[in-house]
């Protein structure tokens, strides 16, 4: 039985602060989940728009819900935010005031066993789509991908100390069986681990990390869509977002960093020649991470940060 969609909304002040949000402003969530941080927004907007979109099914029905309080100052669309460019023109919008993203798996997602995103179901099955209109799972992955591909992803996407283990081992039982349960997986990774360094959380934690990270091509998506989402913030527009592991905080806090410095010259150069201008400013100079209250209500919002940018006027000003 599938449990009710429910996203913790993490850092939920923090968030409302830092999109300093204007009653007659145009929003963006782009990572709509519950709704949670949305409705929040939307309770803030007069004659504003918020503007919601989210690739999974059961969290635009749950979202749909979830804002209908908020009439038609609320438009959702089941799409992903790598494609809000276009979702924005499709609706005549050409700048907003405010884009919000929360890149976290929603607590839904974890706790619903079909959709297996968790090892600690070991009779789930190895799907991990965030949107189940993709045909590929991440079953398909362990069973399909080379040694060397297997090897890669648990390296770079899981930061996995034994990834060329675990790799081989995949690839050695495969050979019997197809992998489709977490039970089976979480055996792999359980047997390709020395138990004695077992103790530190979960063994197979970095393993469905970076599956998941594959699968829904989470890094790749963030990485082409940051400059995007920037260039369609109005002047004094803000851009927040919150990661959740440091491969996606790398992303944005160095996007950011160019977004504001842009400029490619030599550094013994008195001045710039390369013409690039400053496309505003980081208002995190460091993450802005959850408060001691939050993480003793929500475990899961522990490795949680979130950045801001705000977008200055033509020369970059704010």
């Amino acid at each position: 039985m599938e449990s009710a969609f429910k996203h913790y909304s993490v850092m939920a002040e923090e968030v409302i602060s830092g999109l300093d949000i204007k009653p007659d402003g145009i929003y963006v969530d782009g990572t709509l989940g519950g709704g949670g941080h949305s409705s929040l927004i939307a309770s803030r907007l007069n004659n504003g728009r918020l503007i919601g979109l989210d690739r999974d099914e059961d969290a635009i029905k749950a979202a749909t819900e979830r804002l209908k309080p908020f009439g038609e100052r609320v438009t959702i669309v089941r799409e992903n935010y790598e494609n809000v460019k276009r979702v924005l023109s499709n609706l005549n919008v050409e700048a907003v005031d405010g884009i919000l993203l929360d890149l976290g798996v929603s607590s839904f997602q974890l706790d619903t066993e079909g959709r297996g995103f968790t090892y600690r179901n070991e009779d789930a099955p190895l799907d991990m789509r965030m949107d189940r209109r993709d045909g590929t799972t991440a079953s398909d992955i362990i069973n399909t991908y080379s040694e060397e591909e297997l090897k890669r992803i648990l390296r770079d996407y899981g930061e996995e100390r034994f990834a060329g283990k675990i790799a081989s081992e995949i690839v050695k039982r495969r050979k019997d069986k197809r992998i489709e349960t977490a039970g089976e997986l979480n055996s792999i990774i359980r047997d390709s681990i020395p138990k004695k360094l077992q103790k530190d959380g979960h063994p197979s934690k970095r393993t469905y990390q970076a599956l998941r990270i594959e699968l829904n091509r989470e890094l790749t998506i963030l990485e082409n869509t940051i400059d995007d989402m920037a260039d369609l913030l109005k002047p004094g527009g803000r851009l927040c977002i919150i990661t959740f592991h440091s491969l996606e905080d790398r992303i944005v806090k160095l996007h950011f960093k160019k977004l504001q410095d842009p400029c490619t010259c030599p550094k013994e150069f008195p001045v710039c020649v390369c013409g690039k201008k400053s496309k505003g400013k980081v208002l995190t100079t460091k993450p802005i991470v959850p408060t001691e209250e939050e993480l003793s209500e929500n475990k899961r919002s522990k490795s949680a940060k979130l950045r801001i940018f705000v977008r200055g006027d033509k020369d970059g000003k704010i």
